[in-house]
C-alpha cells in the first residue's frame, strides 16, 4: 500500500507536489505552536478564545515567508544542505515575526519562553518533514534501464577526498550506480566511514569486487598528477572491472555530475607523453590581431586549429571548407563559446582555386593553415585521382593563391606517411611538401614563407583506432587489429595543433618540421589495455574463456608495420623542446612542373600507373604495397564480365 501511495505522489505533477507540500506546512506549523504550549506548560492545552487568532496566523506568517525563500522549488529527494538552511533561515525568520506580532498585540497568557520552543519546534518539523521525505522518496525513483542489467551496478570510488565525497552523494541519488566503498591511499583515512561507505586501502579491492560483485572503478583523483594516476590505471588493470574518471573539480563544485558525466578513462594519459609548457609568444606571433585562413576547418585537426586560434585573439578568423555540415558545426560550436573575433564560414574546395585566391584578397588573409586533405590510407589507395586532385593539386592551389594575395605565412598539415610512403596517401603528401619547397627555394614566394609540420597519428580523429575499439568493445568484440607487429606514433589533437601553431611561427621558408611524437605504441598492447580498462578479460589462447577476443585483419590496402618521421638523419634542435627542423631533398620547380603537369594528365585521362610512375621519379622511398586500384576501374571491369546463367527448374 505504501509503494502505491508513493508511486501515485512520484508521478503527480509538480505544481501539484508543491500545493500538496505547501497544505501540510499550513496544517504542520499551527500544530507546532500548540505543542509548544503542551510542553511548556506540561498540559494538554486548550486555547482562551482571545488567544485562538494566533494559531492562523503562523500559517499564514509562515507560507509566504517560505515561497520568499523557494522552499517549494526543492526537490525532496534531491534536497541537500543549501536547502535545509534555507528551510531554516526562513523558520527563524517566521518565528521572530509571529512572536514580534504577539508580544506587540499584548496577547495574554503567552509566556515569554513559547517564542524560542515554538521556532525550535518549527525548524525541527518542517526540516524533518523534507529529510523523511528525501529519505521516502529516494528509495523510489525510477532506475534507467541498462544494456547489462536492470539494477543499479555496484562500484568503487578511488579516492575519499572532496571530489570522492561529492560523488558518492550524486550516485546515490542517480541510481544508476551504487557506490558501495571508497578505495584511499591515506592511512588516516582506512577503516573510516565518510557518508556511510568505508574506507579501504587499495590491498583490500580484491576482495571487495568478489564479495560485493563491484563491476565499476571511478576515479574520483581530480588533483592527482598524471604520473600517479596512470600508476593507479595500471594497478587497476589486471582486475576484471571497469575503470573510468570522473570530471574536474571545478564541474562538481557546481553541483552538476550525473551518472551520464562520469568519464571513459583518458586513453592519451596512459600513453606517457609528458606536457611541455607552449610559448606564448610563438602561438601569437602568426595570429594575435591578424586575419587567419583555415582550411579543411571542419576535419579533425582543422577545427582543434580554429578552437586554439580564436582564443589568441585573431582580428578574423576564415572557416575554409567543403563539406557544409562541417562547415556549420564548427561555426556554431564557436560563436557559442562567445568569440570576441569576426568568424566568416566559407563554403569551398581546395581545388577551385578562384574560389581560394578571392577568399585570401577578399579578407586580407596573413595566415593560412592549410589542414585540408584526404588522409584515410585505404580509401585513397582505392581513389588515387582524388586524392591527388585534392592532396596535391589542392595543396598547390592554396599555394599559389598565398603568394597572389600576399599572405605572410603559409603552414602545410603534413603525416609521417609522408616518409617513404607505401601508399598513396603518404605519397600525396610527400608531394605537396616537394611543391612547397620549391617555391620558396626558387624564389617565387616573395612575400609568402612556406612551412610543413609533420606528425604522426592524433587521438580521437576520424579513422584512429581508439574510438573503433571502444565502438567494439560497447559491442562485445571482436577488436580488430591489423598485425601483431604493428606499432603507431601518437599524440592528442590539442596537442598537435598547439605545437602545429609554434611551429609554424619558427620557419624562415621551405622548411619542414617533425614532431616529437614521443615513444611508439603497439596497436594490440592498447586494444588489450582498453579491453581490460573497460572491465572484461582478454580472449586468446591463454584465457579462452575471456570475453573478448582479438581478431587480426591483415595489412591493409598500402599500410606499414610502422611509421617514420624523418627521410634522412638530418635533423636539428629548434627553441621548441617537441620541435625539430628536417633537412629534406628538393627538387626544383622547373622540373617539378613537368611532374605536375603529367599528373594533371593522368587525372584527366585515369592513367593511374602515369601517376605512380610520377610519384616513384619525385618521392624519395616510394615503394607502393599493391597493384594499381580504382573503384570505377573494378566497377567497369566487373561489368564487363559475361554473366553466368543458370536455369532453375
Amino acid at each position: 500500500m505504501a509503494k502505491i501511495i508513493i508511486s501515485w505522489f512520484l508521478n503527480l505533477q509538480r505544481p501539484i507536489k508543491r500545493l500538496l507540500l505547501v497544505l501540510v506546512d499550513f496544517v504542520v506549523i499551527p500544530f507546532m505552536l500548540w505543542l509548544s504550549f503542551c510542553i511548556r506548560l506540561d498540559v494538554i492545552y486548550w486555547p482562551h478564545l482571545h488567544q485562538l487568532w494566533i494559531f492562523p496566523a503562523t500559517s499564514l506568517i509562515a507560507i509566504p515567508i517560505f515561497i520568499r525563500f523557494g522552499l517549494y522549488h526543492a526537490i525532496l529527494r534531491f534536497i541537500g544542505f543549501n536547502a535545509m538552511w534555507a528551510v531554516v533561515k526562513a523558520v527563524l525568520l517566521y518565528g521572530f515575526i509571529w512572536s514580534l506580532l504577539v508580544f506587540m498585540t499584548h496577547v495574554d497568557d503567552v509566556p515569554h519562553s513559547i517564542y524560542i520552543l515554538n521556532a525550535l519546534l518549527a525548524v525541527l518539523s518542517i526540516g524533518g518533514c523534507r529529510l523523511i521525505g528525501r529519505w521516502i522518496f529516494s528509495g523510489y525513483l525510477p532506475v534507467k534501464p541498462s544494456i547489462d542489467s536492470n539494477i543499479a551496478k555496484n562500484v568503487l570510488i578511488y579516492g575519499a577526498g572532496d571530489a570522492g565525497r561529492q560523488l558518492a552523494q550524486a550516485l546515490v541519488l542517480s541510481r544508476e550506480l551504487k557506490p558501495i566503498a571508497f578505495i584511499d591511499d591515506e592511512n588516516a583515512l582506512h577503516g573510516m566511514n565518510v557518508h556511510g561507505l568505508r574506507v579501504y586501502p587499495f590491498s583490500g579491492l580484491a576482495q571487495l569486487i568478489v564479495s560485493k560483485q563491484v563491476s565499476e572503478v571511478l576515479l574520483a583523483l581530480p588533483s592527482v598528477t598524471r604520473n600517479r594516476r596512470n600508476q593507479i590505471i595500471s594497478l587497476l588493470e589486471p582486475f576484471a572491472v571497469h575503470v573510468r574518471s570522473i570530471p574536474g573539480v571545478a564541474h562538481l563544485a557546481q553541483g552538476k555530475i550525473n551518472a551520464d558525466d562520469i568519464q571513459e578513462i583518458d586513453i592519451a594519459g596512459l600513453l606517457g607523453r609528458g606536457l611541455v609548457e607552449p610559448n606564448i609568444e610563438l602561438l601569437n606571433a602568426n595570429i594575435k590581431q591578424k586575419t587567419v585562413l583555415v582550411t579543411g576547418a571542419g576535419g579533425s585537426i582543422g577545427s582543434e586549429l580554429c578552437r586554439q586560434i580564436v582564443a589568441l585573439e585573431p582580428c578574423r578568423l576564415i572557416l575554409f571548407e567543403w563539406g557544409e555540415f562541417q562547415l556549420y558545426a564548427i561555426e556554431r560550436e564557436l560563436r557559442k563559446a562567445g568569440v570576441d573575433c569576426d568568424i566568416h564560414p566559407i563554403l569551398g574546395s581546395v581545388v577551385d582555386k578562384k574560389r581560394l585566391v578571392d577568399v585570401c584578397q577578399t579578407f586580407g588573409v596573413q595566415t593560412i593553415y592549410h589542414a585540408a586533405a584526404y588522409k584515410h590510407v585505404p580509401l585513397v589507395e582505392s581513389n588515387p585521382g582524388e586524392a591527388v586532385r585534392n592532396n596535391i593539386m589542392g595543396t598547390l592551389n592554396a599555394a599559389m593563391a598565398a603568394i597572389d594575395a600576399k599572405v605572410e605565412t603559409f603552414v602545410l598539415i603534413s603525416t609521417d606517411k609522408a616518409v617513404r610512403p607505401t601508399n598513396t596517401m603518404g605519397a600525396t603528401k610527400r608531394f605537396a611538401e616537394l611543391i612547397l619547397q620549391a617555391l620558396n627555394d626558387d624564389k617565387i614566394s616573395v612575400n609568402t614563407r612556406f612551412t610543413m609540420v609533420r606528425f604522426g597519428n592524433v587521438l580521437g580523429s576520424s579513422g584512429s583506432v581508439v574510438p573503433l575499439f571502444r565502438e567494439q568493445i560497447a559491442q562485445g568484440g571482436p577488436v580488430t587489429v591489423t598485425d601483431k607487429n604493428i606499432i603507431r606514433y601518437f599524440m592528442t589533437i590539442p596537442e598537435a595543433a598547439e605545437l602545429v601553431i609554434q611551429a609554424g611561427a619558427m620557419g624562415l621558408g621551405g622548411d619542414v618540421f617533425v614532431l616529437d611524437m614521443g615513444d611508439p605504441v603497439h596497436i594490440v598492447d592498447l586494444a588489450k589495455k582498453m579491453i581490460r580498462l573497460s572491465g572484461y578479460r582478454v580472449k586468446d589462447e591463454d584465457s579462452p574463456g575471456g570475453d573478448i577476443e582479438i581478431v587480426y585483419t591483415g595489412l591493409r590496402p598500402g599500410e606499414k608495420l610502422y611509421e617514420e618521421l624523418l627521410i634522412g638523419d638530418n635533423v636539428q634542435a629548434t627553441a621548441h623542446d617537441k620541435i625539430m627542423r628536417a633537412q629534406e631533398n628538393v627538387i626544383a620547380w622547373r622540373d617539378l612542373q613537368q611532374l605536375i603537369m603529367q599528373l594533371e594528365t593522368a587525372c584527366d585521362q585515369g592513367d593511374f600507373q602515369l601517376m605512380r610512375d610520377v610519384f616513384v621519379t619525385a618521392v624519395s622511398g616510394y615503394s607502393p604495397q599493391c597493384d594499381v586500384v580504382d573503384e570505377l576501374t573494378l566497377v567497369h571491369a566487373e561489368k564487363s564480365k559475361p554473366l553466368n546463367v543458370v536455369n532453375i527448374v
